[in-house]
Formats: C-alpha cells, structure tokens, sequence
C-alpha cells in the first residue's frame, strides 16, 4: 500500500510540473488570443486558417483570428479578426494568407498602407489574397513541360504549284 501511495505522488507532481511549463510556454509564445479591437477582411479561400490563427506584421503577431463563416450573399469566406489596441492599421492596409514554409502553417499577414487615416473597430480590409492552392501548383509543374512543344514548319505539297509572284509595275 505504501508504494501506490508514493506512486500517486509522483504522478501529481509530474502532472503540476506539466501544467506549469505548459502555462509558461503559453505566456511566453504569444500563443493566447489578442485583446484589441475588431476588423474584417473577405477572402476567396482561406484554406489553413482556423479561429486562433496568429495575424502577423513584419513578422509580428499583432492579432487572431476570432471567427470566420460563408457570408451567404457573396460565397466568400469573412474573418473577423482582433487586432492590438497599440496597433493602428492605415485604413488602405492589404491582408493575405501566407504560408510559414512548404510544410507550415498558415497565417495573415498584413502590409500597411500609406494613407493618414487609421482603420477602427468594424473596418474592413479592400484589398485581400487568399490562399494559395500548393497541391495544384506542384501537379502543374511535376506533370506540363512548362514549354510549348515547337511544331515543324509546313512542308509545301509537291502536287500544289507554287503560287505565282505579284507582278510589278
């Protein structure tokens, strides 16, 4: 009985252990959601973000993704997202999915723009790119040439007679 009882304390204390350095990696990473204020972006495909999503610029996580669903009326997928209250977007930034590598994740980056006026709670981002399909740009390079295949010139036929030259004045 006694070893089941030093057992069991070996295993609470593995399991605090755990839990406190999955707490510190979580507090360290960034990892959690970003409070901030809220704006929008349409997307044509968003393949590889999910709610949680880290929004990036410069590299930086300057925002998550809250939520995204169909919008009905346009077939395009709407993400809102949360960005950092010290983070004041200009109002012409641009949004796409980017990918961290060939095997990554994806995330949205943002790039800024250049107008005077700042984006608030609600806006919407204009200019989006969605995601880019990395299946079908591989099938297209492993299976086409790349490169038209040269059709020979026209072998004239030996039964036709030559046209006859223009005459001149």
């Amino acid at each position: 009985m006694q070893n089941g009882f030093v057992e069991t304390l070996i295993g609470a204390a593995v399991v605090i252990v755990a839990a406190v350095f999955f707490y510190y990696g979580w507090n360290t990473t960034g990892s959690g959601a970003v409070a901030g204020y809220e704006v929008v972006a349409r997307f044509d495909r968003v393949d590889g973000i999910s709610v949680g999503t880290d929004v990036k610029m410069s590299g930086i996580k300057i925002g998550t993704v809250t939520s995204q669903e169909l919008d009905q009326k346009t077939y395009r997928a709407l993400v809102r997202m949360s960005v950092r209250n010290d983070v004041k977007l200009p109002e012409d930034s641009s949004i796409k999915v980017a990918s961290e590598g060939l095997l990554g994740g994806a995330y949205l980056a943002v790039s800024p723009g250049g107008s005077d006026g700042m984006m608030v709670a609600g806006a919407e981002f204009e200019t989006t790119q969605g995601s880019i399909d990395l299946v079908g740009l591989l099938g297209k390079a492993m299976f086409s040439s790349g490169e038209e295949e040269e059709k020979p010139a026209p072998v004239p036929d030996s039964s036709t007679p030559p046209a006859p030259a223009p005459a001149t004045p």
